[in-house]
C-alpha cells in the first residue's frame, strides 16, 4: 500500500535514531579459493538498545481447559503442555508433570486432568520446565473466574459463579475494591482490549433477594506485552531486474498468542511506504554514497485498532554475515580417559566483527565466550561427559552452527547400589520384585550380575547410564541377603547385600467345633478350634458367630488356637473363624451349630373378637413357649380335657380356635413339648356370656278385668342369658321403669292403674350384648261409673200438669258403656245405654201423679250407683182424680198418641232437611237446650203436668215406643199407687245388663198399643252393648 492510502499511526514515541548497518553483497575473492566467489547477503543489526545475548533454550507453555485458574471443588481441568521447539513434535516421546517442586507423574501425551489445588508445571526431555500455573479448587458458594494469561488488547472475560445450590439476583464485579460493573441477567465481565491500565486485583458479590449476600475469592490480572517492539532488518535480495532491498519488521508473538494477525506499516523518514499483514518490504537498491541516508521505521500493529508499537528510525550500512564455523578437538581421538583435558577450537573464517561464539554439548550451552575480533575462539574442558560436541558463531547477522564433533569419555565404573523395589512395605509370597543395580558412574556398556546368598540369578548388559534390572517372582525360599555386581572392563565392583524377608499369608483356616455330646444343649461348653496349616507366624485368630465376634487369641507359633463357649439358646447359628498374619486375612468355612433348649412354659392367650367372649363367638387359644427348640408340639386343655394339638416347626407359638357355646366357660391351660420336657401353662379362665333371649311380658291383674285402682303387676323375662340383665318397661314406646336381675331370672314392676294406664305395653331385656323387646301386651284400665247427676227440664218457670218435662242422668267418669235407669219414687221409668260414654235422657209428659222424687241410677258393669234424689211439684192440682178425670185421661191418650205419630214423622224428617240431631242424640247435653227453658235440679216441691207421656230412645233405636198399657182405676202400680194413668214404656233389646233392670209389666194392665217402628231408621244410631 503506497503512502495515499489509509494513513494511521502509533502514538508518537520519542526515540533515539538507531544506526541500521546495511550490507551489499559483494563478491569476495576467498582466500586459497582460486577463482571461486562467496554471496555475502546483506542483514541489518539495530545498534540502539540490543542485549547482545543469545536466544535460552525454548520453554514449554501451560494452557487450561476450561480457560480458568479457579474451578469448583470436583470440577475438573485439563492441563495442555505446548511445546515451541525447532525438533519435529515426533521425537518428543514423554512429558513431565509438576505438582510445586514435587515431580507428580510422567504422560506420553501432552494434557493431564487435575483436581486438586496447587502450582502446576510441565517438561519435555529437551527443554526447561515450564513457568508454574496456579490452580484453585474452591468449595466456596461464590469464585471468580479468570484466565491465567492475559495479554495487551485481549477480550478479557471474568466469570463470576455460584454454586449450582445458589442462585442469585445480582453479580457486581470490583476493582481494587471499587465497583466496576453490576449484572443481573449475566454471570460474565468483560474487559475490552486489555491494557496495563486494567492491571488489578478483582472479584465479584452477589446478591439475593430476601436472603444474603456472597463475596468471591480475590483474583490478580497482570497484562502482559503482546509483542516487544518491532525491529527493522534490511538485506539485499538478488532479482531479475537487479538487485533490491529487503526491510523486514521483526517482532515476536508469545507462543499462546500465536495466532493473532498482525498489520505492519513501513515509513521512510515520515512518508508510508507500504501497510499490509506482510512483515517485509522491497524497495530499490540502495547506495551508501549518500551523504544524509533516509531514516527508516515500521509500525506493527494488532488488527486495525489494537496494540501498536514502532521500532526505532535506523539508517543503512554494509555488514558481512559470519561463515560458518568449524570446531576442532585437542588432543585427537574419538576416545579420552575420564579426567583429561580436551581443547575445543571454534573458528569462522569470514565475518564482520565483533564475533559472538559458544560451545555446546548435546544442545546445552557449556561456555560462552565474550564477543572477540578475531576469527577463532579456545575453551579447556575436564572429560567427563561422552557426547556430540559444537559451536556456534553470531555476529548480529545471523547465528552459524558448526557440524557435531563426538567425544567419549571412558569412566571406570563405581561400585553399584543395590535396590528392591517391591509392591509393597512387606513382601509376600507371590510378589514379583525387581532388584535393581545402578553404577552412578562408568562408560558403558555396562555387565551388571545379580546374586542371593552369593548364588547368580541372572545378568543383563546396559549401553547407557541406566543401570539394569531383574524381576523375580517370590516364594518363601526367597527370604536372604542379595547383592548384585557392575563390570565395563575396567573393574568390577561388588554392592552391599540388601535383606528380603518373604512372608507367606496365612492360609484359609479350617473351624473344628468340639462337643461333649452328639447333641448340643443350652448349658454345655464347646470348644472353638482354628488353625491355618501356612502362613508366617505370629497369626490372630478370631472367631465369629453370625459375623458377630466372639473372641480372638495371637498364636507366635504353629499349631492354631481354641475358644471356649458356654452355650445358650443364642448360640445356635453358623460359626467361623479367620487367619490374619497381616498379609490379608482368611476367613474358614463356616460351621452350623444347633443348640436345643428344652421348651420354657408356655403362656396362655384366650384371643377374643370382643372385650367380652360371647356365645357364638370364636376365640383363639394362642400358645406360645417363650424358649425351646422347635419342633413343639403344643395341646391344649379345658377342665383337664383334651381339645386338641398342634406341631411347630418354628417359633412363634400355636393356635386351636374354639366356637363358644354356654358350656364353653371354664378354666383352660396348654402344654409345650419338644422332647426334652413337657411343661404346662397356668389356667386362664374363660366366662361365656350368652345374649339374652327375647323377654316374655305378662301383665297380672287382681280380677279378670283391669279397673282402675287395681295394683296390677307386670313381669318381664327372657328365658336364656347370661347375667346380669337389666330390664326395661315401656308404654306405647315411653320408658316406666327399669330393673335389674344379678342373678338372672325375670323382674316385676308393679303399677297402681289410673284411667291413663290404658294403651299397649312391652319390656326390653339386655345384658350388654344386644337388648331385645318383648312382644306388645294391650291393658285396657275400666273406670267405674261415678254418682250421676240427674237434671229435670221443664219449659216453664214452674211445672204442671201436661208439661213435658226431660230427665237427664250423667256420670262424669266411668267406662263405656254405660246403662242408665230412671226412677220415680223408686219406681223404674225406664233406661238408656251411653256406649261411648256422656248421660242419657227420658221425656215424660206430666199428670199430677208425677209429682214426687225423682232419681236415676248409672251401672257400666262395675256396680251401679245411684244419684241423689231430686223432688218435682207441680201447681193447679184440685179435686178428685178419678172418674171424668179417667175418662178425660183416656181421650187425652189418643190425642197424645196421634200427636206423637206426627211429631214421630216430623222428628225425622226435620234432621233429614236441616241437618239437626234427635233428643237422644248422645251428643247432645244439658247445654244443648233451649235456655228459655227453666230447668229444675233437686225441685223441693213436686210439679203438676199434663198426662201426655212420651218417652224416647235416647240412642235412637228401631222402637220408639214398645208398648201401651192401661192400667185400671182399681190397680196401682208397684212403684206408684197414686197413678191413675196409663203408662208408656220403651223397651230398649233385652241383652246386657238393661235386660236385668227392666220393671215388671203392673197387674191389670193391658196393650194399647204394641210397637211403634221408626219410620227413618237411618237417622239413629243403634245401641251399643
Amino acid at each position: 500500500m503506497s503512502s495515499s492510502g489509509l494513513l494511521w499511526s502509533c502514538a508518537s514515541q520519542e526515540s533515539k535514531p538507531a544506526l541500521l548497518l546495511l550490507r551489499k553483497a559483494l563478491v569476495w575473492p576467498h582466500p586459497g579459493a582460486g577463482q571461486a566467489f562467496m554471496l555475502l547477503w546483506v542483514s541489518v543489526l539495530v545498534l540502539a538498545p540490543v542485549s547482545g545475548k543469545s536466544e535460552a533454550a525454548p520453554k514449554p507453555v501451560i494452557s487450561l481447559h476450561p480457560p480458568w485458574t479457579v474451578a469448583f471443588r470436583g470440577e475438573t481441568v485439563t492441563l495442555t503442555c505446548n511445546v515451541f521447539h525447532f525438533h519435529a513434535p515426533e521425537k518428543i516421546k514423554r512429558f513431565l508433570w509438576y505438582l510445586g517442586r514435587r515431580r507428580l507423574r510422567e504422560t506420553p501425551g501432552n494434557t493431564l486432568e487435575v483436581r486438586d489445588s496447587g502450582q502446576y508445571g510441565c517438561q519435555t526431555q529437551d527443554s526447561l520446565p515450564s513457568d508454574q500455573v496456579s490452580l484453585t479448587f474452591s468449595s466456596e458458594n461464590l469464585i471468580l473466574q479468570a484466565p491465567p494469561f492475559v495479554f495487551e488488547g485481549d477480550s478479557v472475560v471474568l466469570r463470576c459463579r455460584a454454586n449450582a445450590e445458589i442462585t442469585l439476583d445480582a453479580m457486581t464485579l470490583h476493582r481494587r475494591g471499587e465497583v466496576l460493573s453490576v449484572s443481573d441477567d449475566s454471570s460474565d465481565f468483560r474487559i475490552e482490549q486489555a491494557s496495563l491500565k486494567d492491571n488489578g486485583d478483582y472479584h465479584c458479590s452477589g446478591f439475593k433477594n430476601g436472603c444474603c449476600s456472597y463475596s468471591s475469592n480475590m483474583v490478580n490480572i497482570e497484562v502482559q506485552e503482546l509483542f516487544p517492539r518491532p525491529v527493522l532488518t534490511a538485506s539485499l535480495s538478488p532479482t531479475v531486474s537487479g538487485k533490491s532491498v529487503t526491510l523486514t519488521c521483526k517482532t515476536q508473538l508469545p507462543p499462546l498468542r500465536s495466532d493473532v494477525k498482525l498489520w505492519f506499516r513501513f515509513f521512510k523518514d515520515d512518508q508510508v511506504l507500504h501497510l499490509g499483514s506482510e512483515s517485509f518490504l522491497k524497495i530499490p537498491t540502495l547506495t551508501t554514497r549518500s551523504r544524509d541516508p533516509p531514516y527508516y521505521w515500521c509500525e506493527a500493529q494488532r488488527g486495525s485498532s489494537g496494540v501498536c508499537k514502532q521500532s526505532q528510525k535506523s539508517q543503512l550500512h554494509v555488514q558481512i554475515p559470519v561463515s560458518r564455523p568449524v570446531l576442532t578437538l585437542s588432543p585427537h581421538g574419538a576416545s579420552v580417559p575420564e579426567g583429561h583435558t580436551v581443547t575445543l577450537t571454534c573458528k569462522a573464517e569470514s565475518g564482520s566483527f565483533p564475533i559472538l561464539y559458544q560451545f555446546l554439548r548435546e544442545e546445552v550451552v557449556i561456555q560462552k565466550m565474550e564477543p572477540t575480533r578475531g576469527v577463532k575462539s579456545v575453551m579447556s574442558l575436564r572429560a567427563e561427559h561422552s557426547g556430540n560436541y559444537y559451536c556456534t558463531a553470531d555476529n548480529g547477522l545471523g547465528a552459524q552452527r558448526s557440524l557435531p564433533v563426538y567425544l567419549t569419555v571412558t569412566v571406570p565404573v563405581s561400585r553399584p547400589i543395590l535396590t528392591i523395589r517391591r509392591p509393597r512395605s512387606q513382601v509376600v509370597e507371590g510378589d514379583v520384585v525387581e532388584l535393581y543395580c545402578g553404577a552412578w558412574k562408568g562408560s558403558p556398556p555396562i555387565l551388571y550380575r545379580f546374586y542371593h546368598e552369593d548364588n547368580a540369578l541372572g545378568s543383563s548388559r546396559v549401553y547407557n547410564r541406566r543401570g539394569a534390572s531383574f524381576k523375580l517372582p517370590l516364594s518363601a525360599e526367597h527370604s536372604g541377603k542379595y547383592a548384585c555386581e557392575a563390570d565395563n572392563g575396567l573393574g568390577a565392583w561388588r554392592s552391599e547385600t540388601v535383606s528380603l524377608d518373604v512372608k507367606v499369608p496365612a492360609s484359609r483356616p479350617v473351624l473344628t467345633v468340639r462337643t461333649p455330646r452328639a447333641q448340643a444343649v443350652e448349658g454345655d461348653v464347646v470348644e472353638l478350634h482354628c488353625e491355618a496349616q501356612r502362613g508366617s507366624p505370629p497369626i490372630l485368630y478370631r472367631f465369629y458367630h453370625e459375623e458377630n465376634a466372639l473372641g480372638s487369641s495371637r498364636v507366635h507359633s504353629r499349631g492354631g488356637a481354641s475358644f471356649k463357649l458356654p452355650l445358650s439358646a443364642e448360640h445356635s447359628g453358623k460359626y467361623a473363624c479367620e487367619a490374619d498374619n497381616g498379609l490379608g486375612a482368611w476367613r474358614s468355612e463356616t460351621v452350623s451349630l444347633d443348640v436345643k433348649v428344652p421348651a420354657s412354659r408356655p403362656v396362655l392367650t384366650v384371643r377374643t373378637p370382643r372385650a367380652q367372649a360371647v356365645e357364638g363367638d370364636v376365640v383363639e387359644l394362642r400358645c406360645e413357649a417363650q424358649r425351646g427348640s422347635p419342633p413343639i408340639l403344643y395341646r391344649f386343655y379345658h377342665e383337664e380335657n383334651a381339645l386338641g394339638s398342634s406341631r411347630v416347626h418354628s417359633r412363634g407359638g400355636a393356635s386351636f380356635k374354639l366356637p363358644l357355646s354356654a358350656e364353653h366357660s371354664g378354666k383352660y391351660a396348654c402344654e409345650a413339648d419338644n422332647g426334652l420336657g413337657a411343661r404346662r401353662s397356668e389356667t386362664v379362665s374363660l366366662n361365656v356370656t350368652v345374649p339374652a333371649s327375647r323377654p316374655v311380658l305378662t301383665v297380672r291383674t287382681p280380677r279378670a278385668q283391669a279397673v282402675e285402682g287395681d295394683v296390677v303387676e307386670l313381669r318381664c323375662e327372657a328365658q336364656r342369658g347370661s347375667p346380669p340383665i337389666l330390664y326395661q318397661f315401656y308404654r306405647e314406646d315411653v320408658p316406666l321403669e327399669s330393673s335389674s336381675a344379678p342373678s338372672g331370672g325375670g323382674t316385676s314392676f308393679y303399677l297402681s292403674l289410673t284411667t291413663e294406664h290404658s294403651g299397649n305395653y312391652s319390656c326390653e331385656a339386655d345384658n350388654g350384648l344386644g337388648a331385645q323387646r318383648s312382644e306388645v301386651v294391650p291393658l285396657s284400665v275400666i273406670v267405674p261409673a261415678s254418682h250421676p247427676t240427674l237434671t229435670l227440664r221443664v219449659p216453664g218457670a214452674q211445672a204442671k200438669v201436661g208439661d213435658m218435662v226431660e230427665l237427664h242422668c250423667e256420670a262424669q267418669r266411668g267406662s263405656p258403656p254405660i246403662w242408665y235407669w230412671f226412677y220415680h219414687e223408686d219406681v223404674p221409668l225406664g233406661n238408656s245405654s251411653a256406649p261411648s260414654g256422656g248421660g242419657a235422657s227420658l221425656n215424660l209428659s206430666l199428670t199430677a201423679e208425677h209429682s214426687g222424687n225423682y232419681s236415676c241410677e248409672a251401672d257400666n258393669g262395675l256396680g251401679a250407683r245411684r244419684s241423689e234424689a231430686v223432688p218435682l211439684s207441680m201447681s193447679g192440682l184440685t179435686g178428685s182424680r178419678s172418674g171424668p178425670i179417667a175418662t178425660g185421661v183416656t181421650g187425652g191418650l189418643f190425642s197424645t198418641l196421634g200427636f206423637g205419630v206426627v211429631a214421630l214423622l216430623l222428628y225425622c224428617w226435620l234432621p233429614r232437611k236441616a241437618g239437626g240431631r234427635l233428643t237422644s242424640d248422645p251428643s247432645r247435653s244439658p247445654s244443648d237446650s233451649d235456655v228459655r227453658e227453666p230447668v229444675y235440679h233437686n225441685a223441693p216441691a213436686w210439679l203438676e203436668l199434663q198426662p201426655v207421656y212420651s218417652n224416647v230412645n235416647p240412642k235412637g233405636g228401631e222402637v220408639v215406643y214398645s208398648e201401651v198399657r192401661r192400667i185400671p182405676q182399681g190397680s196401682k202400680p208397684a212403684a206408684n199407687s197414686d197413678s191413675v194413668l196409663g203408662l208408656l214404656r220403651t223397651h230398649p233389646p233385652s241383652h246386657g245388663q238393661a235386660a236385668s233392670h227392666r220393671p215388671s209389666d203392673p197387674p191389670g194392665s193391658s196393650v194399647i198399643y204394641s210397637q211403634v217402628k221408626v219410620a227413618c231408621p237411618s237417622a239413629y244410631v243403634a245401641p251399643q252393648s
